[in-house]
């Protein structure tokens, strides 16, 4: 602001200078002073264009960053003073709904706080500490990866007791250049953890070269000595049974997908091992929601549609496809413009998903033309799709126009996040 202000009150101070050099050379009162008044006036737009540049970039180094340090590093001793359970969630995916769904139900029985919505770096875990009230019982802090080295800062920093890695898939690759780099930043979690208390999605195959034996791994199978039976899944959500000795915890969410029923294991599991009693981590688990464009349903003109459009990648858009072959339905439809962010492995991604969708072999996928279309047509003809195949030039007419594409009984899951580009 005081940059800002600065830039403001140079400018208006040129542009009075020339007026009043320009009325003294009108009135003779100043040779030359017509010229110079003239000069000021036409030049303030492109001084100052560029003049505004300087102040902000030294603002940036010499104001902005040594303030964000300063406010980091005192969020350092207020995680170190704190007495609640720090729980740390990091994954290229998955980790927003994990933070999410461990809040709902922990609160049931215990003060909890988390960092809110997707805000997942050190600034904004510095403000979530001045936010807390020192009184918690339990923190949930996201940890976000754009840069190599950024977890291993985050974990010094908050100072968790517990991990939790949601899943690895290509995503900041301009930064990490390759999957495995992306890998080891992310691990870095563990490895401040000593390969303690971390938790690690078993079902994601990019993970498992990171894996360790002391690593308790969660899924489809349960996890922790937890397992998993009588899995149901429908288009209103899932429900199926954990059971562990002679306990069990029957568990119902209005969550959609198969792939749920792990990242719903672990976040009960450590609801018990918390503190929290059966009735508490039941009822948690019953309030979860589906999250805003995150494999949420809705009901357009007797068709189901299920936004998934949420920042895409390809693990998230293997499980949205594996529900909707699951789903009962007169026609099923599936739509994505494709990936972004995917370096230079986009086109073997991209043939990867055309494999994935023509194995579930939907009645019409429609593609929005990208830079990706024809690698992910290459996946659809190599996995052997035979239904019809739309091109769609115009997104915002098709997703203005959806309820006259689709028809009652169809289930339309549609995938990354155009719609909110269009909208």
């Amino acid at each position: 602001k005081m940059l800002l202000l600065a830039v403001t009150a140079g400018m208006l101070i040129e542009v009075m200078l020339g007026a009043f050099l320009l009325v003294l050379g009108l009135t003779g009162r100043l040779t030359g002073g017509i010229w110079f008044g003239l000069a000021l006036l036409l030049a303030y737009p492109v001084l100052w264009a560029h003049l505004a540049v300087l102040p902000l970039v030294l603002g940036r180094y010499f104001i902005v960053k040594p303030f964000f340090g300063l406010h980091i590093q005192r969020s350092k001793s207020t995680f170190a003073k704190h007495k609640g359970v720090k729980i740390a969630v990091a994954g290229s995916f998955g980790k927003t709904s994990m933070k999410e769904m461990l809040l709902t139900v922990l609160t049931e029985g215990k003060k909890v706080a988390a960092t809110p919505a997707n805000r997942n770096v050190s600034i904004s875990h510095a403000q979530f500490a001045r936010s807390l009230k020192g009184d918690e019982d339990i923190l949930i802090i996201e940890y976000g990866e754009g840069a190599p080295g950024d977890v291993a800062r985050f974990s010094r920093t908050t100072m968790p007791q517990i991990g939790i890695i949601t899943g690895l898939a290509p995503a900041h690759l301009d930064k990490y250049k390759t999957l495995t780099r992306a890998g080891q930043d992310i691990f870095s979690l563990a490895d401040y953890l000593g390969d303690k208390n971390i938790y690690v999605n078993g079902e994601n195959e990019a993970l498992k070269p990171f894996i360790k034996k002391s690593h308790v791994l969660y899924g489809l199978h349960g996890v922790d000595g937890w397992s998993v039976h009588n899995v149901k899944v429908g288009i209103h959500g899932l429900s199926f049974s954990l059971k562990k000795g002679e306990e069990t915890l029957n568990l119902k969410s209005k969550l959609l997908g198969r792939h749920q029923v792990g990242p719903l294991s672990l976040v009960a599991s450590l609801a018990s091992k918390l503190g929290l009693k059966p009735e508490q981590i039941e009822k948690g688990i019953a309030k979860i929601m589906p999250y805003e464009h995150r494999m949420q349903p809705r009901h357009l003109s007797g068709a189901w549609i299920i936004d998934d459009t949420y920042n895409g990648n390809i693990e998230g858009m293997r499980a949205g496809l594996a529900l909707l072959k699951e789903l009962p339905a007169k026609r099923k439809i599936y739509v994505t413009p494709g990936l972004v962010d995917q370096g230079s492995e986009s086109a073997a991604i991209h043939r990867q998903l055309g494999g994935y969708i023509a194995d579930v072999n939907p009645d019409i996928v429609v593609l929005m033309q990208h830079s990706v279309t024809t690698d992910i047509i290459s996946g659809l003809e190599e996995g052997g799709y035979k239904g019809q195949l739309v091109i769609e030039q115009d997104p915002l007419n098709f997703y203005n126009n959806l309820e006259h594409f689709i028809a009652a009984g169809d289930a339309v899951l549609m995938q990354n996040d155009w719609p909110d580009q269009y909208n």
